[in-house]
């Protein structure tokens, strides 16, 4: 009974089984549901677990500088143990019903401050080898290639989870919305407040220029079925839109971990740029194709009326 229990809960703090990778399901999230239930004992927030993620996180860069494999190795076990933070800070705001839309934005920033610690480092460490200053070019352009990798992965997620959850499942914010929101606010007496959230403005606003169609069909969806959405039209998108999943896991935390790792054990991490580069950018783009192929579809079938006309 007690162990039923402890699987109902570990489940709870999941996102969805449709959005979650493996290697999370089976290694970081139950790391993390141990972490969040000690934090929630003790009273630890999730934006503080968030916190502490960075600082281990950007330390695992800094070691990542040095020639020696025994110093990267400990890098290694410290992002692995970032990652693990980062997996307890949502589980934890799930399991406590403690959640906000800076916490989200803080656990975004989080990730990105970890791999703008490993490319200083990495390029650090390669001019070190001998390379030139314009290695900082590719350990540049890898930068921008992950922020548009992990932008559009976390966000067909939560595009995902709106569908199969609805909004209150979901963390699918719009431009709009948000823009709404800051315009309230004062620079005077919200300045802290206020530059964050033009901070993730000008992320979501990014989100949605890459996605046109998928934006055309939120509005449909959102004109059309504004209290629920039909369980057909729910069904119908999970079964086109389920095997987009495997590729926003591709661009994230995992695949682009282990292929560090590999390039650190063999010392020939100018590797990991160029993977960023001609490997994971490429997917992204392909990924977003195929999203706004499904988008179109759904587009299309609510114009006519011919498939869920019966619900308009």
């Amino acid at each position: 009974m007690l162990n039923t229990e402890h699987e109902t809960a570990f489940e709870q703090s999941l996102k969805s089984n449709d959005t979650e990778e493996r290697i999370d399901i089976w290694f970081y999230r139950p790391i993390g549901f141990r972490i969040a239930q000690v934090c929630a004992r003790i009273g630890i927030t999730p934006n503080a677990v968030t916190i502490i993620s960075i600082f281990f996180g950007v330390a695992a860069g800094v070691l990542f500088y040095y020639q020696d494999l025994r110093i990267n190795g400990i890098g290694m076990l410290l992002l692995v143990f970032a990652n693990s933070l980062d997996s307890a800070d949502g589980q934890l705001a799930r399991m406590t019903d403690n959640k906000s839309r800076f916490g989200r934005i803080l656990d975004g920033f989080a990730g990105d401050f970890w791999f703008a610690s490993i490319h200083i480092a990495l390029c650090l460490r390669l001019m070190e080898q001998g390379w030139g200053a314009w290695i900082w070019i590719f350990g540049v352009l890898a930068g921008v290639a992950h922020v548009f990798q992990s932008a559009m992965a976390d966000y067909y997620r939560n595009v995902h989870l709106y569908f199969i959850k609805g909004a209150s499942g979901s963390e699918l914010d719009n431009s709009q919305d948000l823009n709404a929101e800051f315009v309230q606010l004062s620079w005077r007496k919200d300045t802290f407040q206020k530059f964050v959230l033009n901070g993730y403005l000008g992320y979501t606003r990014m989100q949605e220029n890459l996605s046109p169609k998928l934006q055309r069909l939120l509005q449909l969806v959102k004109t059309h079925f504004p209290k629920v959405m039909p369980m057909q039209l729910v069904h119908d998108f999970r079964a086109k839109n389920k095997p987009l999943m495997k590729y926003t896991n591709i661009v994230q935390f995992n695949t682009r971990v282990i292929f560090l790792f590999l390039w650190l054990f063999i010392d020939q991490v100018w590797l990991y740029f160029v993977f960023d580069i001609m490997v994971l950018t490429p997917i992204l783009m392909y990924m977003v194709q195929r999203q706004e192929r499904v988008s179109s579809f759904f587009v299309d079938a609510i114009e006519r009326g011919d498939t869920y006309g019966q619900d308009l």
